[in-house]
């Protein structure tokens, strides 16, 4: 589990095992997706969750990958009472009023997260380019940054700096993200 850079409306904890005694209140996530029918064949993150305002709920989520160095963890969101979970690259942003509703974010997979507390966003990285998501959910998604690899380093200035490797060059490129718009200079994606 991360710091909580962000206010949070919930506690939560990772299971290892099935509680003996399951909560009333269930999820699974994704809920059926095309092309996910054996999602949980490859195993899945459990999670005790204990909203503020309700009774606990158990939530599963489904392995994205069973690749050991992408991200698994709980993780705080601009919004109080959202939470952030991701489950072997697979990210789910979980509303604690109402847990049925659960956006499948799609970066998939998810590899790097980045909290930037100071532009009230939480940033996500793929293969090819970079998510946010603020209070209202998804707030943008940067166009393509790499080949393959994004790295996030830091915040500063309001602008998301990062490298993406270059293909022709065998290089990482930097690039510079702006956290109001989601568009950036550099990268290492030419067309």
């Amino acid at each position: 589990m991360s710091a909580a850079p962000f206010p949070q409306n919930w506690t939560a904890r990772i299971l290892t095992v099935p509680p003996l005694i399951a909560p009333a209140r269930q999820f699974v996530y994704p809920q059926y997706v095309l092309g996910e029918e054996d999602a949980m064949g490859r195993g899945a993150l459990l999670l005790d969750i204990k909203p503020a305002a309700s009774p606990n709920f158990l939530a599963t989520c489904a392995l994205g990958f069973r690749e050991p160095s992408l991200p698994t963890g709980i993780f705080a969101c601009p919004r109080a009472d959202d939470l952030l979970a991701v489950a072997g690259g697979y990210a789910y942003l979980i509303d604690m009023l109402a847990p049925e509703r659960c956006l499948h974010l799609p970066l998939r997979p998810t590899t790097q997260i980045l909290p930037a507390p100071a532009a009230n966003l939480i940033l996500l990285a793929g293969f090819h380019n970079i998510l946010a998501v603020d209070a209202n959910g998804l707030r943008w998604q940067s166009k393509r940054l790499s080949w393959e690899g994004v790295s996030m380093i830091e915040v500063r200035d309001h602008h998301l700096h990062g490298t993406g490797w270059n293909l022709h060059t065998d290089r990482e490129v930097p690039f510079s993200i702006d956290l109001a718009t989601g568009e950036h200079e550099g990268g290492g994606f030419t067309a």
